[in-house]
Parts: structure tokens; sequence; C-alpha cells
């Protein structure tokens, strides 16, 4: 196992909160063969390994005592069909720029997707979703291999058990990696303006370009750039609650935003996280983004992961006791060997 003086490679500009810790050793991989060797090499060591697209859904909180891969394994392969674009795209494109290429080239259902951060390959884990829609619209399979028995496993949609940011990839096929994912676009588009961002929208006059950029103007104005302000976009998930629990709230506090979903309510954390005044609360240069309560910022870049993560627990027990929800986290947390489990740290009191 590596030591601590082992670490002299830096990972700042390799997460987006633009945390200031090192690894024992970095390297960027292009093809399936060199990250199945890299793996082999140094799992027969017993060296720790884990794997980065572009650090935007991670919290490292110390030195990582091990190697860390980065995953630029490239390349799209579209096939047309009478009703559909059939798209094969591999795990180490960037996500939003494959969303601009769908749309210049006519390929339209991504837009309410776009400007979100990360790798092809983190899609399919945490279910990525905006504005109405999310990838199980569209996924119709996730590519994963066995590094060590460069076993290839495609799994279909129906196994891969899609929810609300959360999909069998968090929980299973801990020893795989996924390499690509296959997605279905019909070609017969309809907009998708069901969110009540979106609802200004006109139907009769919309286009997917429109969509497109209207949806990343207003990430840009509830996210700030990483490298201004490091963070992850939203740190927890919006809550999702019993009727009973529901109705109780809502007669408490009548202005509380919700929506239904098979009868159970489907709360905005951020205004969960505003009515417990965290809304521009700032600790240790970790601070609330004034502009959206559910991004946690780096603000001035040099805070450490430690700073960020009590700032989330506070927010986590303060809103927990005031409404008797536990938020839970998106990001994943990274500690000297690998991914610690948040319930480590976020517990119910």
């Amino acid at each position: 196992m590596y030591k601590k003086k082992s670490c002299k490679y830096s990972l700042k500009k390799l997460n987006t909160f633009n945390i200031n810790i090192k690894a024992c050793k970095i390297v960027k991989v292009k093809d399936l063969k060199q990250l199945c060797l890299l793996w082999n090499e140094y799992k027969k060591k017993k060296f720790p390994c884990i794997i980065l697209g572009e650090g935007s859904n991670v919290l490292f909180l110390k030195n990582f005592y091990g190697l860390v891969i980065i995953n630029r394994i490239k390349g799209m392969y579209i096939i047309e069909s009478k009703k559909y674009w059939h798209l094969h795209i591999n795990s180490g494109e960037n996500w939003h720029k494959l969303v601009k290429f769908t749309i210049k080239n006519k390929i339209y259902g991504l837009e309410n997707l776009a400007l979100i951060p990360g790798c092809v390959g983190s899609a399919p884990i945490q279910n990525i979703g905006a504005y109405g829609s999310s990838i199980q619209d569209f996924c119709k399979y996730v590519d994963i291999i066995d590094p060590i028995s460069k076993k290839i496993r495609r799994i279909n949609k129906e196994k891969c058990n899609f929810k609300y940011r959360d999909s069998i990839f968090k929980y299973s096929y801990k020893n795989y990696i996924i390499i690509s994912i296959g997605l279905s676009l019909s070609k017969k588009w309809i907009p998708n303006l069901n969110y009540n961002d979106l609802k200004k929208l006109k139907y009769n006059n919309v286009t997917p370009k429109i969509i497109f950029n209207y949806i990343c103007n207003i990430r840009k104005k509830k996210i700030p750039h990483p490298k201004i302000h490091g963070n992850a976009g939203s740190f927890f998930k919006n809550p999702i609650i019993s009727p009973i629990l529901g109705l109780k709230l809502l007669k408490i506090f009548s202005d509380m935003p919700f929506t239904l979903e098979k009868n159970n309510f489907k709360l905005s954390a951020g205004w969960l996280i505003d009515k417990c005044k965290f809304k521009g609360y700032i600790r240790n240069g970790v601070m609330v983004y004034s502009k959206q309560s559910l991004v946690i910022i780096n603000k001035f870049n040099n805070s450490s992961g430690i700073d960020i993560l009590k700032l989330a627990i506070k927010i986590y027990n303060t809103v927990g006791k005031k409404f008797g929800i536990w938020l839970e986290p998106e990001i994943k947390i990274i500690g000297n060997y690998g991914e610690i489990n948040p319930c480590v740290f976020f517990k119910k009191k």
C-alpha cells in the first residue's frame, strides 16, 4: 500500500470542488486495453484504484493513497432507423458536448439535459436529470467491463433499475467499469416543457435549440462555473416524502413548493435549506450559494473537503430537525482508500 509521503500528484484541477488534495499516481487512459492493464497491475499490488471522468460529482476528503485513472476513452457511433437515431457513446465523452453535437446534427431529445457536467460514463450511475427529463428516458443499454477478466456485459434498460438519481450501478457491479451507453432518440420530436421553469416557452413556436439555449442560461445563473467557485452542482437530492408528512408540512408551510409523484410529495431541497436560513451562509470559506441553496461552493477555492463536508452535515441536521426530512447527498465521498458510504457522515439524530 502506498504511504502518505508517496502522494505527490495534484488532483486540484481534476475535481470541480477544486480541493487541493493529491494522489499517488494519476494516469489518463484512452482505450480499454490500457485501462485493463493499469487496473490489473495496481490491483495485484493491492493498491486502491478509482476512475474519474471530470471529477464533477466527487468530494475528496483527504489524499488518495492509490491510482486515479482519468477516463478519456472516446468515440461515438450513430445508426439511423426509420423512427429513431441510435447512439452508442463511449464513457469518456463529455456529456454536454454530446448534447451540443446532437442539437447541431438535428438529433433531438437531449436538450433538457444541457450543461450537466461530467462524462457519459457517470450519467447512468446517477440517472442524471434536469428540467423534467432524465437519461432513463433515452437509455437502451449500458456496457460494462470487468477489467480483471476483460469480460464485457450489456445491461439492458429494464435491468438498470433507474429511479430518481439512482440506478443499479450504485450498488451492484462493483467490480465492473462503465465503458459505453446506448441511447435511442425519436425522430418524432415532442418538446418537454412540463417543468415549471420551462412553462414560459410556447409549444407552437419552440425548437430544440431554443430549449437548449434557455436551459443553458438558467443553469449559468443558478450554478457558478467551477473554475470561479469550486462546486459539484446540487449537493443534495430533492426529497420524496409520504403523503402524510407532505400534507402535514403543507398545513404549516402553505408556500411549500412540491410536485406529486405516484401520490408521494417531491419537495425542493433548496427551499428547505432556504427556510433554515442557510442561503449565503459561509463558514471556513465554504458557502451556500446565494443564487441556489442546493449548491455548496468552495468560494475562494482554498477550503478543504472536510470543511465542505462539515457545512453539508450542518445543513443536513438543521433541515432534519426542522422538517423531519433527512436529505440525501448526491455526490460521492472519497477518502484515503476509496469511496466512503455517505451514511457514515449523514445520520439521523
